[in-house]
Parts: structure tokens; C-alpha cells; sequence
């Protein structure tokens, strides 16, 4: 961890972590506390490959922001958006809430077993890790998973598996839903209104 021991903002994030201060009354600098650790969890992953929150990262931030440490490692280990240990080139994160649990969240944590991925670890290659999550809020075309920054959404133990033999080729799969919806429109296409969506 002594490679992030003197931890600062290359020129560019420091620019953008100024403006995002900005956004915030003075007295209030603490606010920019959230936009900032992901700031900072980015810089991480293109110094290293990676994208986490070492320890003297998070005293960076809170020094920034005029918090102690422990009042912005709450902040970061309450929301799993950011990673406190490395975790694989792809961070694979099911939703295991209720609406995915009901469509087939259990099919694509099977699918993601059948591939060597085990919950809260990462595979031996460094590849993948595989978190189970709460809500990330695209409960009408559930089951779906986070992949790094996209979702894909609409799936099955078989689509769940395709994607990870793609992302593990190499490729780019198209994020969304993968059964052709277009946002959260019911499986088909609209079923009124139709006369305004052919409009």
C-alpha cells in the first residue's frame, strides 16, 4: 500500500475536485465527500488497473474535505459502489432484491458459479469478482447486473453466462436489456397508448 502513500490528484481530477467543491456552499465542504471517493476510486484504477479505495486514499479525501478518516470510510464502506480491498477487471454485481430474487437472480448467481466465480472473491486470474448486492434500481426488467459502470439487464442463466464468456474473450457486450427493451417497456412493446409511441 506504499505506492498510494503520497496519494494526489493528477492535474485533471484536481481541477474536477475543485469544481465539484464548488457545488457546495462554504462551511459545506464535506458534502463532496461521495463524488470525491469515486473520483478518487477512478485515478486508482487507471494507476493500477484496478478500481478500490486503499486506505491512504480515503485520508486523502477526508483531509480534503476537513473530516476525520472514520467519517469518510463510513461513508465508503456503506456503499458498495466503492471497494475497499482490489477486486477483478470486471466487477460483476447481482442484484439479489426482491424483484431480481422473484425473476431469476438465483439462475445468474448459478451461472456465474458454473463459471469459477465465487461470491465476495475474485477469480484466480484476476478477472472477475462477484458481489451480491442490493437494489441498483432497474426493478422492472429485473434479473440484471452491474458490470463495472454498465447494467445489463433482463437476463437468464444462459444470456448471464454468454456475458461473461464475451467480457472473458475479450469483447464488448451491448449493455441494457437483453431481450431488446427499450428502458422499462413491458416485454413486446407498449401495450397503450400506442397511437403517441408510433408518433
Amino acid at each position: 500500500m506504499s505506492e498510494f502513500s503520497d496519494f494526489s490528484w493528477i492535474t485533471e481530477n484536481a481541477a474536477e475536485a475543485e469544481r465539484i467543491i464548488g457545488l457546495y456552499p462554504e462551511g459545506r465542504r464535506a458534502s463532496a465527500v461521495m463524488p470525491l471517493l469515486w473520483l478518487a476510486q477512478y485515478q486508482v484504477r487507471d494507476m493500477v488497473g484496478v478500481a478500490w479505495l486503499p486506505v491512504p486514499v480515503i485520508e486523502f479525501v477526508a483531509r480534503q474535505v476537513g473530516l476525520p478518516y472514520i467519517r469518510v470510510y463510513e461513508v465508503a464502506s456503506f456503499y458498495t459502489m466503492y471497494n475497499l480491498k482490489p477486486v477483478g477487471r470486471f466487477h460483476v454485481q447481482v442484484c439479489g432484491t426482491t424483484p431480481c430474487m422473484l425473476r431469476g437472480s438465483d439462475d445468474l448467481i448459478r451461472a456465474c458459479k458454473d463459471m469459477g466465480l465465487a461470491k465476495y472473491a475474485t477469480t484466480p486470474d484476476g478477472l472477475f469478482t462477484l458481489t451480491e448486492v442490493e437494489c441498483l434500481g432497474a426493478c422492472a426488467n429485473a434479473p440484471m447486473v452491474q458490470i463495472n459502470d454498465h447494467n445489463y439487464e433482463d437476463l437468464t442463466y444462459d444470456s448471464m453466462r454468454g456475458l461473461l464468456e464475451a467480457l472473458a474473450r475479450g469483447e464488448t457486450p451491448a449493455s441494457g436489456s437483453q431481450i431488446g427493451r427499450t428502458a422499462s417497456c413491458p416485454e413486446g412493446g407498449p401495450t397503450t397508448l400506442k397511437e403517441l409511441a408510433d408518433g
